[in-house]
């Protein structure tokens, strides 16, 4: 198991910038991916980006270019870098971990709001 706990969100102007960060319990070397998830109010969960413990990177294409994820596997943290910020990126957005190949199990953090104003 791995518990994960997000930071960082928060009220920010369009065009601005926040970083995310994710912690997790455990190291995260060795789990397949990690990634960022959003849900904004009367919408379905969507896939943010992710990246897989050998680092290759997965983004939605509405993130792509303004978006970057990264990770320190030292730290056992996984940060989401978001800049050039718009209302439409505003939702809650959670960390997730699949942990296992055969059959991967998915676990998430509590969640962080991010606010984009016009």
């Amino acid at each position: 198991q791995v518990q994960l706990v997000e930071s960082g969100g928060g009220l920010v102007q369009a065009g601005g910038s926040l970083r995310l960060s994710c912690a997790a319990s455990r190291s995260i070397s060795s789990i397949n991916a990690m990634g960022w998830y959003r849900q904004a109010p009367g919408k379905q969960r969507e896939l943010v980006a992710t990246m897989s413990s050998g680092g290759s990177t997965n983004y939605v294409e509405s993130v792509k270019g303004r978006f970057t994820i990264s990770r320190d596997n030292a730290k056992n943290t996984v940060y989401l870098q978001m800049n050039r910020l718009k209302p439409e990126d505003t939702a809650v957005y959670y960390c997730n971990a699949r942990v296992g190949l055969v059959r991967p199990n998915d676990y998430w953090g509590q969640g962080t709001q991010v606010t984009v104003s016009s």
